[in-house]
């Protein structure tokens, strides 16, 4: 009995959770104003796994507890590249909030502003450049950054897909690249 609590413990601990945005509401009563607070927070394993929960209450950590176990709910799997970056350039939005995410070289980092960054750090991407347009809503550029590793795809995922072999996809990749690069030297 006594390895249970342990074991929970260890499934507690492999989540990192980030709180992302507190923020106090009020309610107008006949006494005066009641005092709540809601809080947002993202909670991923670092290794392609990431939710994000929304809670109220009217203390500031039990909001930060009902948020995280609603994170923990809702956990989508995001394919990385090298287990540090994205695949591709992918664009999300929700509501007014836009965000394009791109892939980076190693020893880049993580180029995202506030809560984006939170996201990235939860899910375990080491480098990515990512751009936040229009609201700085922090509720709607998770949403948005959310919407972008939805569209996510990996090589193997294409290739089953397509029913070729991983191979052939990234080849079809790179030599895309190739072509483009030496199109722009003979350009020049």
């Amino acid at each position: 009995m006594a390895r249970e609590p342990r074991e929970r413990e260890d499934r507690e601990s492999e989540f990192v959770d980030k709180l992302v945005h507190i923020n106090r509401v009020a309610k107008v009563v006949k006494g005066g104003r009641r005092f709540g607070f809601a809080a947002l927070v993202v909670v991923g394993d670092q290794r392609g796994r990431v939710g994000f929960g929304h809670g109220k209450a009217r203390e500031v950590p039990e909001a930060i507890r009902k948020a995280t176990e609603a994170a923990k709910r809702s956990m989508i799997r995001v394919p990385l590249k090298d287990g540090r970056t994205l695949h591709h350039e992918t664009a999300g939005h929700h509501g007014a909030g836009k965000v394009i995410v791109r892939p980076a070289d190693q020893g880049t980092g993580i180029i995202a502003g506030g809560p984006m960054r939170a996201v990235f750090e939860s899910l375990g991407v080491g480098d990515v450049v990512a751009k936040s347009l229009g609201t700085s809503n922090p509720y709607n550029m998770v949403r948005a950054t959310f919407d972008a590793l939805k569209q996510q795809q990996s090589p193997r995922l294409i290739a089953q897909r397509r029913g070729k072999s991983v191979s052939e996809i990234i080849q079809r990749r790179e030599g895309q690249g190739k072509d483009k690069a030496e199109a722009a030297a003979q350009g020049a």
